[in-house]
C-alpha cells in the first residue's frame, strides 16, 4: 500500500494523473492545440501541489476539485481560453488554504491568471453580489466554474447548516448571475437549487 495512507498500491497512479489525462484530452478533442494542453497541465500540477500535502486520501471529495473546475468550462461552455481555465483550477471559493497562492500564480501561470483570480470575490465577501454582477465576463466565468463544482459535492458536507447557506447562496447570488454570464451556467445552476432542495435540505 502507499505509505500516504490514501488506499493505493505502490506505484499506483494518484487519481490526479488520471485527471491529467483527461484535461489534456478533452482539450485536443475540444479543438485546442498542443499549447493549450501544455499550459492546462501546468496549471493543474501547480493547483493539485497543495492538495497532495494537505489531503492524504485521493477520493476526498475536495482532491479533485481544480481539474473539475477547468472541466465544467470544458465541457458546458465550450471554453478553451488557457487564462480562464488556469484561474478556475487556483482557486478554492470553499477552503482557501488549499488555493494556489497568488505570488505563485503569478509566477508559475502569469499575469493574466492573476488578474482572473483577484478578480473573483468569494463567498464571505459582504458585496459578493454587487462584485459578481459588475465582473468582467471572463471573471464570472471562473468564479461560477469553481463554485458550481463546489456545489455538486455539497450533498457530502456533513454540516447541515454550511449546505443550508451554501444553498441559500447560490440562489441568491450565484445563479442569478449565472443566468446573466452563459445559457449552460444558468441551466446548471437552476437545476442544482432545484435539486439539492429537495433532495438535501428536507
Amino acid at each position: 500500500m502507499s505509505p500516504a495512507g490514501d488506499g493505493r498500491r505502490d506505484g499506483e497512479p494518484r487519481r490526479s494523473d488520471h485527471m491529467a489525462v483527461r484535461l489534456s484530452r478533452t482539450v485536443r478533442e475540444l479543438g485546442g492545440g498542443e499549447d493549450v494542453a501544455a499550459f492546462v497541465g501546468l496549471a493543474h500540477r501547480a493547483a493539485m501541489a497543495p492538495r497532495v500535502r494537505v489531503i492524504e486520501d485521493d477520493h476526498d471529495p475536495d482532491f479533485l476539485h481544480p481539474g473539475r473546475s477547468a472541466l465544467v468550462l470544458l465541457l458546458d461552455l465550450g471554453d478553451l481560453r488557457p487564462a480562464v481555465l488556469a484561474a478556475a483550477m487556483s482557486l478554492d471559493s470553499e477552503r482557501p488554504e488549499l488555493a494556489l497562492p497568488v505570488a505563485l500564480v503569478r509566477e508559475v501561470l502569469g499575469n493574466e491568471v492573476e488578474e482572473l483570480v483577484a478578480g473573483v470575490p468569494l463567498p464571505g465577501d459582504e458585496a459578493l453580489a454587487e462584485k459578481l454582477v459588475t465582473a468582467d465576463d471572463l471573471v464570472r466565468r471562473v468564479a461560477l466554474a469553481e463554485r458550481l463544482d463546489h456545489l455538486r459535492h455539497a450533498h457530502l458536507w456533513p454540516d447541515p447548516e454550511r449546505r443550508r447557506r451554501a444553498h441559500a447562496r447560490a440562489v441568491a447570488v450565484y445563479a442569478p448571475v449565472a443566468a446573466r454570464t452563459h445559457p449552460a451556467l444558468a441551466r446548471r445552476y437552476a437545476w442544482w437549487c432545484r435539486m439539492f432542495e429537495r433532495r438535501h435540505l428536507g
